[in-house]
């Protein structure tokens, strides 16, 4: 059972518009520039293979395990506001 508990004092505005979560609307894209790097999907990259991805993984213990996959889909979210812009990358 979900309980609704009500904040005393403001709310930061950010914090207010994430809780409302995603447009419903998404775009989908086939690559993405980001901190200097070029990422492509799967399907874009055919010819030239540029589309894996390495995630530097952490946990709790001395063990680190890296994650390395294809890149599937660029998904660009937006939480109603376009300043509050999220990608999400579907890799397997």
């Amino acid at each position: 059972m979900f309980q609704v508990y009500k904040l005393k004092g403001n709310v930061s505005v950010t914090l207010f518009i994430l809780s409302l979560g995603p447009e419903r609307k998404v775009k989908c894209y086939n690559g993405y520039f980001a901190n200097g790097y070029v990422f492509h999907t799967e399907e874009y990259e055919l010819s030239t293979h540029n589309n894996r991805v390495c995630v530097k993984g952490s946990t709790s213990n001395e063990f680190r395990i890296d994650y390395y996959g294809k890149l599937k889909e660029i998904i660009e979210l937006q939480y109603h506001s376009e300043h509050n812009i999220i990608f999400l990358f579907k890799c397997y």
